[in-house]
Protein backbone atom coordinates (compact mmCIF):
# COMPACT_ATOMS: atom_id res chain seq x y z
CA UNK A 1 0.00 0.00 0.00
CA UNK A 2 1.41 3.47 -0.87
CA UNK A 3 2.05 6.07 1.82
CA UNK A 4 -1.37 6.95 3.28
CA UNK A 5 -3.07 10.20 2.42
CA UNK A 6 -4.85 9.94 5.79
CA UNK A 7 -3.25 8.09 8.69
CA UNK A 8 -5.39 7.76 11.83
CA UNK A 9 -3.98 6.25 15.01
CA UNK A 10 -5.76 5.69 18.32
CA UNK A 11 -8.61 8.09 17.55
CA UNK A 12 -11.08 8.48 20.41
CA UNK A 13 -14.23 10.57 20.76
CA UNK A 14 -15.93 11.03 24.12
CA UNK A 15 -19.10 13.04 24.66
CA UNK A 16 -19.65 14.26 28.23
CA UNK A 17 -23.40 14.60 28.74
CA UNK A 18 -25.81 14.78 31.66
CA UNK A 19 -25.99 10.98 31.83
CA UNK A 20 -22.24 10.44 31.98
CA UNK A 21 -19.50 9.98 29.39
CA UNK A 22 -20.31 8.33 26.09
CA UNK A 23 -17.33 6.74 24.34
CA UNK A 24 -18.45 7.00 20.71
CA UNK A 25 -15.06 6.14 19.14
CA UNK A 26 -12.60 3.92 21.00
CA UNK A 27 -9.10 3.81 19.62
CA UNK A 28 -9.56 3.60 15.85
CA UNK A 29 -6.57 3.01 13.56
CA UNK A 30 -7.30 3.58 9.87
CA UNK A 31 -5.39 4.45 6.70
CA UNK A 32 -6.76 5.84 3.43
CA UNK A 33 -4.45 5.69 0.42
CA UNK A 34 -4.39 8.34 -2.33
CA UNK A 35 -7.12 7.64 -4.88
CA UNK A 36 -8.67 4.87 -2.76
CA UNK A 37 -12.32 4.42 -1.77
CA UNK A 38 -12.56 3.07 1.77
CA UNK A 39 -16.02 2.16 3.04
CA UNK A 40 -16.67 2.53 6.78
CA UNK A 41 -19.54 0.17 7.58
CA UNK A 42 -21.65 -0.56 10.64
CA UNK A 43 -25.06 -0.30 12.24
CA UNK A 44 -26.49 3.00 13.46
CA UNK A 45 -24.70 4.04 16.64
CA UNK A 46 -21.47 2.23 15.81
CA UNK A 47 -19.47 5.49 15.77
CA UNK A 48 -19.05 5.98 12.02
CA UNK A 49 -20.31 9.56 11.84
CA UNK A 50 -18.63 10.53 15.12
CA UNK A 51 -15.34 9.33 13.64
CA UNK A 52 -15.84 11.31 10.42
CA UNK A 53 -16.93 14.48 12.18
CA UNK A 54 -13.91 14.29 14.47
CA UNK A 55 -11.67 14.66 11.43
CA UNK A 56 -13.29 18.04 10.72
CA UNK A 57 -13.73 19.06 14.38
CA UNK A 58 -17.48 18.97 13.90
CA UNK A 59 -17.98 17.22 17.25
CA UNK A 60 -17.34 20.54 19.01
CA UNK A 61 -19.60 23.58 19.51
CA UNK A 62 -21.31 25.13 17.61
CA UNK A 63 -22.00 21.79 15.89
CA UNK A 64 -22.93 20.07 19.17
CA UNK A 65 -23.92 21.25 22.63
CA UNK A 66 -22.10 18.45 24.40
CA UNK A 67 -18.59 18.82 25.74
CA UNK A 68 -16.37 16.64 23.56
CA UNK A 69 -12.89 15.23 24.03
CA UNK A 70 -11.02 13.94 20.96
CA UNK A 71 -7.78 12.02 21.32
CA UNK A 72 -5.26 10.26 19.12
CA UNK A 73 -3.88 11.53 15.82
CA UNK A 74 -5.24 11.92 12.27
CA UNK A 75 -2.50 13.02 9.88
CA UNK A 76 -3.58 14.30 6.47
CA UNK A 77 -1.00 14.89 3.74
CA UNK A 78 -1.67 18.03 1.75
CA UNK A 79 -0.04 20.58 -0.56
CA UNK A 80 1.27 22.51 2.46
CA UNK A 81 2.63 19.44 4.27
CA UNK A 82 1.12 17.05 6.81
CA UNK A 83 -1.57 18.30 9.21
CA UNK A 84 -2.74 16.52 12.36
CA UNK A 85 -6.48 17.10 12.16
CA UNK A 86 -6.87 16.37 15.88
CA UNK A 87 -4.25 18.72 17.31
CA UNK A 88 -3.78 21.44 14.69
CA UNK A 89 -4.74 25.03 15.59
CA UNK A 90 -7.94 26.42 14.13
CA UNK A 91 -6.31 28.52 11.40
CA UNK A 92 -4.46 25.43 10.12
CA UNK A 93 -7.67 23.41 10.18
CA UNK A 94 -9.46 26.10 8.17
CA UNK A 95 -6.87 25.74 5.42
CA UNK A 96 -7.22 21.95 5.50
CA UNK A 97 -11.00 22.18 5.28
CA UNK A 98 -10.73 24.68 2.43
CA UNK A 99 -8.61 22.43 0.20
CA UNK A 100 -7.47 19.12 1.68
CA UNK A 101 -10.68 17.55 2.94
CA UNK A 102 -14.41 18.00 2.28
CA UNK A 103 -17.57 16.29 3.50
CA UNK A 104 -20.99 15.42 2.08
CA UNK A 105 -23.80 14.96 4.59
CA UNK A 106 -26.78 12.63 4.43
CA UNK A 107 -29.45 15.31 4.89
CA UNK A 108 -28.75 17.98 2.30
CA UNK A 109 -31.81 20.05 3.25
CA UNK A 110 -30.46 20.51 6.79
CA UNK A 111 -26.85 21.00 5.65
CA UNK A 112 -27.59 23.69 3.05
CA UNK A 113 -28.30 27.31 4.04
CA UNK A 114 -32.07 27.72 3.49
CA UNK A 115 -31.90 31.48 2.82
CA UNK A 116 -29.01 31.49 0.33
CA UNK A 117 -29.31 30.54 -3.33
CA UNK A 118 -27.55 27.25 -4.06
CA UNK A 119 -25.29 28.77 -6.72
CA UNK A 120 -24.06 31.31 -4.19
CA UNK A 121 -23.30 28.53 -1.70
CA UNK A 122 -21.12 26.75 -4.28
CA UNK A 123 -19.37 30.05 -5.07
CA UNK A 124 -18.63 30.62 -1.37
CA UNK A 125 -16.99 27.21 -1.08
CA UNK A 126 -14.92 27.86 -4.19
CA UNK A 127 -13.86 31.32 -3.00
CA UNK A 128 -12.66 29.92 0.34
CA UNK A 129 -10.51 27.36 -1.47
CA UNK A 130 -9.26 29.69 -4.23
CA UNK A 131 -9.35 33.25 -2.85
CA UNK A 132 -7.44 34.61 -5.87
CA UNK A 133 -10.32 34.00 -8.29
CA UNK A 134 -12.35 36.96 -9.51
CA UNK A 135 -16.08 37.05 -8.78
CA UNK A 136 -16.86 36.46 -12.44
CA UNK A 137 -14.55 33.45 -12.69
CA UNK A 138 -15.92 31.99 -9.46
CA UNK A 139 -19.48 32.33 -10.79
CA UNK A 140 -18.53 30.75 -14.12
CA UNK A 141 -16.78 27.81 -12.44
CA UNK A 142 -19.69 27.26 -10.05
CA UNK A 143 -22.15 27.04 -12.95
CA UNK A 144 -19.84 24.62 -14.79
CA UNK A 145 -19.53 22.51 -11.65
CA UNK A 146 -23.30 22.31 -11.28
CA UNK A 147 -23.52 21.00 -14.81
CA UNK A 148 -20.65 18.61 -14.09
CA UNK A 149 -22.57 16.98 -11.22
CA UNK A 150 -25.58 16.47 -13.45
CA UNK A 151 -27.84 19.39 -12.53
CA UNK A 152 -29.83 20.23 -15.66
CA UNK A 153 -30.38 23.88 -16.62
CA UNK A 154 -27.58 24.81 -14.22
CA UNK A 155 -27.81 28.59 -14.62
CA UNK A 156 -31.48 28.63 -13.65
CA UNK A 157 -31.05 26.12 -10.84
CA UNK A 158 -28.19 28.18 -9.41
CA UNK A 159 -30.74 30.91 -8.59
CA UNK A 160 -32.96 28.48 -6.65
CA UNK A 161 -33.16 28.07 -2.88
CA UNK A 162 -32.67 24.57 -1.39
CA UNK A 163 -36.39 24.01 -0.72
CA UNK A 164 -37.12 24.60 -4.42
CA UNK A 165 -35.03 21.59 -5.49
CA UNK A 166 -35.74 17.87 -5.30
CA UNK A 167 -33.86 15.62 -2.87
CA UNK A 168 -31.59 14.33 -5.61
CA UNK A 169 -30.84 17.85 -6.85
CA UNK A 170 -30.02 19.05 -3.33
CA UNK A 171 -27.62 16.17 -2.86
CA UNK A 172 -25.91 17.05 -6.14
CA UNK A 173 -25.55 20.61 -4.88
CA UNK A 174 -23.88 19.23 -1.74
CA UNK A 175 -21.51 17.23 -3.93
CA UNK A 176 -20.76 20.35 -6.00
CA UNK A 177 -19.96 22.33 -2.82
CA UNK A 178 -17.54 19.60 -1.74
CA UNK A 179 -15.95 19.31 -5.19
CA UNK A 180 -15.58 23.11 -5.44
CA UNK A 181 -12.70 22.75 -3.00
CA UNK A 182 -10.94 20.18 -5.21
CA UNK A 183 -10.30 18.02 -2.12
CA UNK A 184 -7.67 15.30 -1.84
CA UNK A 185 -10.06 13.42 0.50
CA UNK A 186 -13.85 13.41 0.25
CA UNK A 187 -15.89 12.10 3.17
CA UNK A 188 -19.36 10.95 2.12
CA UNK A 189 -21.49 10.33 5.23
CA UNK A 190 -24.50 8.21 4.24
CA UNK A 191 -24.93 10.40 1.13
CA UNK A 192 -27.81 8.41 -0.40
CA UNK A 193 -29.85 7.48 2.69
CA UNK A 194 -32.68 9.97 2.16
CA UNK A 195 -33.06 9.23 -1.57
CA UNK A 196 -35.25 6.74 -3.41
CA UNK A 197 -33.56 3.75 -5.03
CA UNK A 198 -33.40 5.18 -8.55
CA UNK A 199 -31.90 8.51 -7.46
CA UNK A 200 -29.61 6.68 -5.05
CA UNK A 201 -28.05 4.71 -7.91
CA UNK A 202 -27.46 7.88 -9.94
CA UNK A 203 -25.81 9.71 -7.05
CA UNK A 204 -23.62 6.71 -6.28
CA UNK A 205 -22.49 6.52 -9.91
CA UNK A 206 -21.79 10.26 -9.90
CA UNK A 207 -19.60 9.96 -6.80
CA UNK A 208 -17.62 7.10 -8.30
CA UNK A 209 -17.19 8.93 -11.62
CA UNK A 210 -15.98 12.08 -9.85
CA UNK A 211 -13.61 10.08 -7.65
CA UNK A 212 -12.00 8.41 -10.65
CA UNK A 213 -11.89 11.55 -12.78
CA UNK A 214 -10.31 13.72 -10.07
CA UNK A 215 -8.15 10.96 -8.58
CA UNK A 216 -9.24 11.81 -5.05
CA UNK A 217 -9.57 9.46 -2.10
CA UNK A 218 -12.98 8.85 -0.55
CA UNK A 219 -14.15 7.72 2.87
CA UNK A 220 -17.63 6.36 2.16
CA UNK A 221 -19.72 5.87 5.30
CA UNK A 222 -22.77 3.62 5.13
CA UNK A 223 -24.79 0.91 6.84
CA UNK A 224 -25.84 -0.52 3.46
CA UNK A 225 -23.49 -3.27 2.32
CA UNK A 226 -25.03 -3.41 -1.14
CA UNK A 227 -23.60 0.07 -1.77
CA UNK A 228 -20.15 -0.96 -0.56
CA UNK A 229 -19.87 -3.63 -3.24
CA UNK A 230 -20.54 -1.01 -5.92
CA UNK A 231 -18.09 1.68 -4.87
CA UNK A 232 -15.37 0.63 -2.40
CA UNK A 233 -11.87 -0.78 -2.84
CA UNK A 234 -11.52 -1.65 0.84
CA UNK A 235 -13.85 -2.03 3.81
CA UNK A 236 -13.50 -1.19 7.49
CA UNK A 237 -16.26 -2.66 9.68
CA UNK A 238 -17.06 -0.70 12.83
CA UNK A 239 -18.84 -1.90 15.96
CA UNK A 240 -19.31 -0.10 19.31
CA UNK A 241 -16.75 2.55 18.43
CA UNK A 242 -14.03 0.16 17.26
CA UNK A 243 -12.92 -1.20 13.90
CA UNK A 244 -13.40 -4.97 14.11
CA UNK A 245 -12.35 -5.97 10.58
CA UNK A 246 -10.62 -4.51 7.54
CA UNK A 247 -9.78 -5.91 4.13
CA UNK A 248 -10.39 -5.56 0.43
CA UNK A 249 -14.04 -5.48 -0.52
CA UNK A 250 -13.76 -8.75 -2.44
CA UNK A 251 -12.01 -10.56 0.43
CA UNK A 252 -14.38 -9.34 3.15
CA UNK A 253 -17.51 -10.19 1.14
CA UNK A 254 -16.18 -13.60 0.11
CA UNK A 255 -14.82 -14.69 3.50
CA UNK A 256 -15.64 -12.43 6.46
CA UNK A 257 -13.53 -13.21 9.52
CA UNK A 258 -15.32 -11.37 12.31
CA UNK A 259 -18.68 -12.84 13.41
CA UNK A 260 -20.21 -9.36 13.30
CA UNK A 261 -19.18 -8.89 9.66
CA UNK A 262 -20.58 -12.33 8.86
CA UNK A 263 -23.85 -11.35 10.53
CA UNK A 264 -24.06 -8.08 8.61
CA UNK A 265 -23.54 -9.85 5.30
CA UNK A 266 -26.02 -12.59 6.19
CA UNK A 267 -28.64 -9.98 7.13
CA UNK A 268 -28.79 -8.47 3.63
CA UNK A 269 -32.15 -8.80 1.88
CA UNK A 270 -32.17 -12.00 -0.17
CA UNK A 271 -29.14 -13.44 1.62
CA UNK A 272 -30.53 -14.33 5.04
CA UNK A 273 -30.80 -17.98 5.93
CA UNK A 274 -32.31 -19.55 9.03
CA UNK A 275 -29.95 -19.33 11.99
CA UNK A 276 -27.83 -16.62 10.36
CA UNK A 277 -27.90 -12.83 10.45
CA UNK A 278 -27.70 -10.55 13.44
CA UNK A 279 -29.78 -10.91 16.58
CA UNK A 280 -30.12 -8.51 19.48
CA UNK A 281 -29.14 -4.85 19.31
CA UNK A 282 -26.02 -2.73 19.55
CA UNK A 283 -24.74 -2.12 23.11
CA UNK A 284 -25.11 1.08 25.10
CA UNK A 285 -21.89 3.02 24.53
CA UNK A 286 -22.12 4.28 28.14
CA UNK A 287 -22.01 0.78 29.61
CA UNK A 288 -19.53 -1.30 27.64
CA UNK A 289 -18.03 -4.28 29.41
CA UNK A 290 -14.35 -5.28 29.11
CA UNK A 291 -13.35 -7.51 26.24
CA UNK A 292 -15.34 -7.96 23.04
CA UNK A 293 -18.32 -5.60 22.77
CA UNK A 294 -19.99 -8.01 20.33
CA UNK A 295 -19.86 -10.94 22.78
CA UNK A 296 -23.52 -10.64 23.97
CA UNK A 297 -24.71 -11.12 20.35
CA UNK A 298 -22.02 -13.53 19.13
CA UNK A 299 -22.89 -17.19 18.39
CA UNK A 300 -19.26 -18.16 19.03
CA UNK A 301 -18.86 -16.43 22.40
CA UNK A 302 -16.66 -18.11 24.99
CA UNK A 303 -15.16 -17.26 28.41
CA UNK A 304 -11.99 -15.87 26.82
CA UNK A 305 -14.01 -13.21 24.97
CA UNK A 306 -14.05 -11.16 28.18
CA UNK A 307 -10.30 -10.66 27.85
CA UNK A 308 -8.78 -7.52 26.38
CA UNK A 309 -8.63 -7.78 22.58
CA UNK A 310 -6.07 -6.51 20.10
CA UNK A 311 -6.46 -5.90 16.38
CA UNK A 312 -4.34 -8.48 14.56
CA UNK A 313 -4.13 -9.44 10.86
CA UNK A 314 -7.12 -7.29 9.97
CA UNK A 315 -9.56 -8.58 12.61
CA UNK A 316 -10.37 -7.92 16.28
CA UNK A 317 -11.48 -11.34 17.46
CA UNK A 318 -10.01 -14.17 19.56
CA UNK A 319 -11.50 -16.87 17.33
CA UNK A 320 -11.92 -15.37 13.84
CA UNK A 321 -13.92 -17.27 11.27
CA UNK A 322 -11.95 -19.46 8.88
CA UNK A 323 -8.98 -19.78 11.24
CA UNK A 324 -8.38 -23.13 12.94
CA UNK A 325 -7.93 -22.83 16.74
CA UNK A 326 -4.36 -23.08 17.96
Amino acid sequence: MPEPLLCVRGLTVRFDGHHGPLHAVRGVDLDVAPGEVLALVGESGSGKSAFARALLHMNHPPFTRQATVIGGTARLRGPDGTVDLVRAPEHTLRRARARGIAMIFQDALSALNPVTRVGRQIEEAMASAFPGLSAGETSRRAAALMADVGIADAERRARAYPHQLSGGQRQRVMIAIAMARDPALLIADEPTTALDVTVQARVLKLLKDLQIRHGMAMLFITHDLSLVAQIADRVAVMYAGQVVETGTTDAVFAAPRHPYTHGLLASRPGHRRRGEGLTGSAPDARALSPGCAFAPRCPLVGPDCAASLTFSNGVRCIRPLGVAPA
